[in-house]
Formats: C-alpha cells, sequence, structure tokens
C-alpha cells in the first residue's frame, strides 16, 4: 500500500493510501481541512480531536442527507448493501484515528 503525506490545520500525517487512490485521498483531505478549518475559525472549539468529531460529523450530515434527496439507484446499479453507510463511518473514524495517531482515538 503507497504512502502519501498530508496536512490537515497545518499538521503533517502518513496516510496510507491504496493504489490509484491518491487524488481521491489527497480531495479527502481537503475536505476535512477546510470543514476543521472552518470550525477552527469560528473560534468556539479549540481541541483539535473536538474539530476532527464535528468534522467528521458534519460530513456525515452532508452525506446523509444527500443520499436522502438523490434518487435511489436500479437494483442492477446499486453497488452497496443496505447497511454500507454505517459501514463507511465505521471505515471514516478508523482512518481519522489512524491520521491522528499519538494523538489519541477519536471514539
Amino acid at each position: 500500500m503507497k504512502q502519501i503525506e498530508a496536512t490537515i490545520l497545518g499538521q503533517s500525517y502518513v496516510l496510507a493510501c491504496p493504489p490509484g487512490g491518491e487524488a481521491l485521498l489527497l480531495e479527502a483531505v481537503n475536505i476535512v481541512d477546510r470543514e476543521m478549518s472552518a470550525i477552527r475559525d469560528a473560534g468556539k472549539v479549540k481541541a483539535r480531536e473536538r474539530m476532527a468529531v464535528l468534522a467528521a460529523l458534519n460530513l456525515a450530515y452532508q452525506r446523509a442527507e444527500q443520499a436522502q434527496t438523490a434518487p435511489a439507484p436500479a437494483a442492477s446499479s446499486a453497488r452497496r448493501a443496505p447497511d454500507a453507510p454505517a459501514g463507511d463511518v465505521d471505515a471514516l473514524i478508523r482512518r481519522i484515528d489512524a491520521a491522528l495517531g499519538d494523538d489519541g482515538l477519536l471514539l
């Protein structure tokens, strides 16, 4: 698995990345950095871990909202099981935990 270096809120992280997934992972890093920066810039939250949790919740909410308004895919084109969104959140938490490293686990 390839590793890339990414920066979130001015802190550098080395992240594992599947082959060919570099651009997608860097886009995800940019989205998380923007979300966490907006939370930090609002001035109400100082702890990096709280910012990460709030950013994850905001992004998960946005995704759930989009899924609710998006038309349901045809059965033949569906790629995910009905419980996939929960799995996606679990995967996101694991990736954030891995990125935080010594800063501690989110949940």
